[in-house]
């Protein structure tokens, strides 16, 4: 992959804790190139059995992210474009991303800076962050957001985001439950970190069972996800119950100590 590349996307290990920073000056916007090599990444890092939790944001402080880079766009790059292993941003439809992602919003979530902050599992935002959705102004349809956005907060906040293209801060956001934590600009990476590292030591078979059954399971009535898991219909439950990793947490907590997770 070209250095220049490599500048845009910006990896940093930290034990097993994996930062990723779009910096893509002006507005972090994403590109087909950009999204693929986003993918890689996060393509790693699901594979990696040595990390364990992933924070994702945006070089600067005035942007997250403004999505799909409408300049791309206008020289022809089509909406249904290869966007690489992911989808669009590289982790929205990663194929068993089951470890934890942190979104941190820096500044303007827009679009699909938007769509990709709710892709994480938990997102903390700047207190100057905003969240938009304008694709109705310029005749097109936040895909990803029409899905998600009403199932995250309350429907008709959500269809006033998407019929409107309003913004929303992050005192809305965090009001509505959308986002998790606010805190100073300045304060707003070190605060991710200490939640990185809590997740960090965390038993990561629990963790993809959870993220797997919320995604297999979304779409069920409450007995129907209930019997999924109760015949171990559903692999990662399946492993989980079945690993050693169970067997050490009933026996740290017996003993009184705190387990050492193997992740099998």
């Amino acid at each position: 992959m070209p250095n220049d590349m490599d500048d845009v996307v910006q990896v940093v290990r930290s034990g097993r804790v994996l930062e990723v920073t779009l910096d893509r000056p002006k507005a972090n916007a994403i590109d087909t190139i950009t999204s693929r090599r986003m993918g890689e990444v996060f393509q790693g890092f699901r594979d990696d059995p040595d990390l364990s939790v992933a924070i994702i944001t945006g070089g600067g402080e005035k942007f997250f992210s403004a999505g799909w880079d409408l300049k791309a766009a206008a020289d022809g790059e089509a909406a249904n474009a290869d966007w690489g292993v992911g989808g669009f941003g590289g982790m929205q439809e990663l194929p068993g991303l089951n470890k934890p992602v942190i979104a941190v919003i820096n500044g303007m979530a827009v679009g699909g800076g938007f769509e990709l902050a709710l892709s994480a599992d938990l997102i903390i935002a700047a207190d100057h962050a905003t969240f938009a959705l304008p694709e109705i102004k310029v005749g097109t349809l936040a895909d990803a957001a029409t899905v998600k956005l009403p199932r995250r907060i309350p429907h008709h906040v959500a269809m006033e985001m998407l019929l409107t293209g309003r913004w929303m801060d992050a005192q809305e956001a965090c009001a509505w439950g959308l986002v998790n934590e606010i805190h100073p600009r300045e304060d707003v990476m070190a605060r991710a970190r200490e939640i990185a590292a809590v997740l960090a030591e965390g038993p990561p078979l629990v963790f993809a069972a959870i993220k797997d059954v919320m995604r297999r399971t979304g779409h069920l009535p409450v007995q129907d996800a209930m019997n999924m898991m109760n015949s171990l219909e559903i692999d990662t439950v399946k492993t989980l119950y079945q690993s050693e990793d169970m067997i050490e947490g009933t026996t740290a907590f017996a003993e009184k100590r705190k387990p050492v997770w193997k992740g099998r």
